[in-house]
């Protein structure tokens, strides 16, 4: 398999086996696409997104390898509600953040955490449209090989 599934797959795995602030199961997609109507559940997809390698040294290639992580709800049919429900999804948003900040993932010890983006913090447009939350932070991980 290649090796950014197996990051993938490993972040899943760590996602999976921590307690957050809302109770989730992540999933490793490569489509992440759902009906609007199963959005009534908190999603966190996981997403292989890309790979950027450079020379570290003469015999090092740094390999720097990007995972997207979703997080995505529909919110309830009344809008007084949005303030406080978006409100805790930004929260856990910055939590899975914060979780992966400054770590190695478990079951891979030669990858590093590098840098996490989150640009926007969420989706104005599926706001507008689709009254769902979303927001996708880009992880990025270091393999010197």
């Amino acid at each position: 398999m290649a090796l950014i599934v197996d990051i993938a797959d490993a972040v899943v795995a760590e996602l999976n086996g921590h307690t957050f602030s809302q109770a989730f199961t992540a999933v490793r997609l490569y489509r992440p696409v759902f009906e609007l109507a199963d959005m009534k559940t908190l999603h966190v997809s996981v997403v292989p997104k890309g790979v950027e390698m450079q020379g570290a040294s003469r015999s090092v290639v740094q390999h720097d390898y990007q995972i997207d992580v979703g997080v995505q709800k529909k919110l309830p049919t009344s809008p007084s509600g949005d303030t406080a429900e978006i409100d805790a999804l930004m929260a856990l948003v910055e939590e899975i953040a914060d979780f992966f900040r400054q770590r190695r993932l478990q079951s891979m010890a030669n990858v590093v955490w590098v840098k996490t983006e989150n640009q926007p913090v969420y989706s104005l447009e599926h706001l507008d449209q689709l009254r769902q939350f979303t927001s996708v932070l880009t992880l990025t991980f270091r393999v010197l090989r």
